[in-house]
């Protein structure tokens, strides 16, 4: 740049064959003559607020408790090091390591008998066709509270670690005035969604689920219909739901975890 201007060629000229700003052209010429170089002054910037080794204690204590807030970790590097530093400050250093304040992951408790049974019957069904599975309908339901349920806590987790069990947090369904919603899904279609404000009994689950909902796709696919109950107790009637419907159930073997 300052060969071709000391050559004759305008600002102008420059900034078109070089495709540079003239402004910026214009600064370093400005530069060259003042000082007679283009170099950029050296500058060391403002001091870092922590040393390497503050910066790994702050990592290491994130990780052991997840859920400290950045003023909580901001008030142990001070207790233990004598340096104090904003939020802010907490944020930048984690997130140059890649940790990130997120929402966890919530999930229903799981013992090791309920992990075995999933693991047992997935490892069953590996190498089912999509014929097969064509027949199958899955089912769910939640219970939806009116009382709040604050999500606001925070853990501290690294780009694609979301469902790690470290970055999870177990929930029971919560009692409280409450909304039932149940629902079935099979390849292709899915039932009504069926709400309620009541309790599910063993009498309602039999009369209106499986018998409103259920029953009209197993009368359509026969007998290789499959129906993927998640075996939940009914808390108010307990009734043999396989007398009752003489279907094919699978069941999930997680009623042990339901509220009763």
């Amino acid at each position: 740049i300052i060969g071709r201007l000391e050559c004759g060629r305008t600002q102008l000229e420059v900034s078109e064959e070089l495709g540079i700003v003239q402004s910026a052209i214009s600064r370093l010429w400005q530069r060259f003559q003042d000082d007679g170089n283009v170099s950029r002054c050296y500058s060391t910037g403002h001091p870092r607020d922590t040393t390497p080794n503050e910066d790994r204690y702050l990592a290491v204590t994130a990780k052991r408790n997840r859920r400290s807030t950045a003023s909580d970790l901001s008030r142990q590097l001070s207790s233990a090091t004598g340096t104090t530093v904003s939020r802010q400050t907490v944020y930048r250093r984690l997130g140059h390591i890649g940790l990130y304040a997120r929402r966890p992951v919530r999930c229903v408790p799981l013992t090791a008998t309920h992990c075995r049974l999933l693991l047992a019957w997935s490892r069953e069904h590996a190498l089912w066709t999509p014929q097969q599975w064509s027949c199958v309908m899955f089912s769910d339901e939640s219970r939806f509270s009116l009382q709040s349920d604050s999500r606001r806590t925070f853990i501290w987790r690294a780009p694609g670690t979301r469902y790690h069990q470290e970055n999870t947090i177990e929930r029971h369904r919560y009692g409280g005035a409450r909304w039932f919603v149940w629902g079935g899904i099979i390849l292709g279609s899915r039932t009504d969604l069926h709400v309620q404000s009541v309790t599910m009994t063993g009498h309602i689950y039999r009369d209106v689920i499986l018998e409103q909902h259920v029953r009209l796709f197993r009368g359509a696919m026969g007998a290789e219909f499959l129906f993927m109950d998640d075996n939940a107790r009914c808390p108010t009637v307990q009734i043999n739901v396989d007398e009752a419907f003489n279907r094919r159930i699978s069941p999930y073997g997680l009623a042990s975890i339901l509220p009763t």
